[in-house]
């Protein structure tokens, strides 16, 4: 348990000084460089059209991020609707009673010591469980931050190309690029910064790949009715229909919660079942 606190507090202060990293990147040095293209006019210019897409997929990403933590699960004995809700969490803290067999819809998280309503996993890089209040968020979130990676990873590839003067038509040449650019690192033919821009593609390139997976891992239980800690635990789950299960995350106005980062609007089938 000790081991799984101290990853709560340091994968969140991984993400953020990988987000921190990237920012200044792409500012200071990617969208710079794009500038020196002189065949462009400046309103058509690419550096302004990449950092404007680049603003808003960070936007987005750190915006529900922030989302994510903010709609955080129930306190303790709040919202159960039990009469009993701080009898019953003192239950599952001394290991007395089942979480199961008096919530069958929700779950004690020990790492948070809160309560999840529709619990789906607990998500070390937000320091936070994910469950009906902020799966949506949790979703955006995997979204753009894969987004922002692949567009990191272009700008960066571009940048390599135009700073070593090579080419990346062979999609070897991205295979061979980390062993080749660390020989000729420790030999002395290759600057320090250039090196930490190389380490830098195939973090983005592994970030992106598995924010990817986690996000259509999320969609594919979400039309399926289910949750992660569902499938975990053999739980049989009613079939509904898949139009049903996405309104029950993404609500009615879904568009603009894939356009700006916004807490869960127009999702009332959630809290009319509830009631």
């Amino acid at each position: 348990m000790l081991v799984l606190r101290l990853l709560n507090v340091v994968a969140p202060a991984y993400f953020l000084c990988i987000s921190l990293v990237t920012f200044v990147l792409q500012i200071f040095l990617f969208i710079p460089s794009m500038f020196r293209d002189p065949s462009t006019t400046s309103l058509l210019s690419p550096a302004l059209l990449h950092g404007a897409l680049f603003l808003f997929l960070s936007a987005n990403a750190l915006g529900n991020y922030v989302l994510v933590i903010q709609s955080s699960p129930e306190d303790l004995g709040k919202g159960l609707n039990l009469g009993e809700g701080a009898e019953v969490v003192a239950d599952w803290l001394d290991g007395s009673r089942s979480p199961g067999s008096a919530l069958p819809s929700t779950h004690f998280c020990r790492l948070c010591a809160r309560i999840t309503q529709r619990h789906d996993h607990h998500c070390f890089f937000t320091g936070n469980c994910i469950g009906s209040r902020n799966m949506r968020n949790f979703i955006m979130f995997c979204l753009y931050t894969s987004l922002a990676c692949l567009d990191s990873l272009v700008a960066g590839m571009a940048y390599i190309s135009v700073a070593l003067s090579m080419s990346f038509a062979n999609p070897l040449a991205f295979l061979t690029l980390l062993p080749h650019s660390i020989s000729q690192f420790f030999s002395g033919a290759l600057l320090s910064s250039e090196m930490f821009v190389i380490l830098m593609l195939y973090l983005w390139l592994g970030i992106g790949l598995a924010c990817a997976g986690f996000c259509c891992h999320q969609m594919l239980l979400i039309l399926r009715g289910h949750t992660r800690y569902q499938v975990r635990k053999g739980m049989v789950v009613r079939a509904r229909p898949w139009r049903e299960n996405l309104r029950e995350v993404f609500g009615k106005r879904w568009l603009l919660g894939l356009l700006i980062p916004v807490l869960n609007v127009g999702s009332n089938y959630h809290r009319q079942k509830e009631k």
